[in-house]
């Protein structure tokens, strides 16, 4: 095949099928050695989800990674985490439940942000267009991977001990429901979403 001196030289865009195989992704010295989290938080709009992953451990508590998902992407997360935990169940048994926390009142989107520190090179958040999930027997691990031409890399690794995620799969799960409720306009209906409430916090 012939290749001109100048390929962009008309108006006439490229297109090529692309496929990667998600399992080849490159890991890049900065997020290969992962971030652990203790809890999670779910932001949806529009057009994505942001899953912002906790680590409250020590001081001062920040987000150890920002995640961003299309829903397509995240309706997969969900299917793909839900085959791997009945994996883990079947090979270790049900992850332990968590102590239930003290009735507290629930904490706003400003205070926790208030609490957990965002840096500046986090504001934007690492998008992915795929998830490696797998686990051991005391924790789950997340690449997310961003499959771009021409060598898939993981944007962001995050480790999470397996009893948080039973409450990380359910809290997605609803995520999802709200985010269908308030974006996806049914037949009929007027073009307006209703007004965003809060969505759920996980913390460990």
């Amino acid at each position: 095949m012939s290749i001109p001196e100048n390929p962009f030289n008309d108006d006439k865009p490229i297109r090529e099928q692309i496929e990667h195989q998600p399992v080849s992704a490159r890991v890049p010295e900065k997020v290969a050695r992962g971030v652990f989290t203790t809890g999670q938080l779910v932001l949806d709009g529009p057009k994505e989800f942001v899953i912002d992953f906790l680590q409250g451990l020590t001081r001062p508590h920040q987000v150890g990674a920002r995640v961003v998902v299309t829903p397509q992407t995240m309706l997969e997360f969900i299917g793909a985490l839900q085959q791997n935990l009945e994996i883990y169940s079947r090979n270790f048994g049900p992850p332990a439940p968590l102590p239930i926390p003290p009735n507290q009142p629930r904490p706003t989107i400003q205070e926790v942000y208030e609490n957990f520190k965002l840096s500046d090179e986090q504001l934007s958040g690492s998008y992915a267009n795929s998830v490696l999930i797998g686990h051991g027997p005391t924790e789950f691990f997340f690449d997310f991977i961003t499959g771009f031409y021409p060598t898939p890399a993981v944007s962001a690794r995050v480790l999470m001990a397996a009893p948080q995620v039973p409450r990380f799969l359910k809290m997605l799960q609803t995520c999802v429901d709200q985010y269908q409720t308030r974006h996806i306009k049914k037949p009929g209906e007027p073009n307006q979403s209703p007004p965003p409430t809060e969505p759920p916090a996980s913390g460990g």
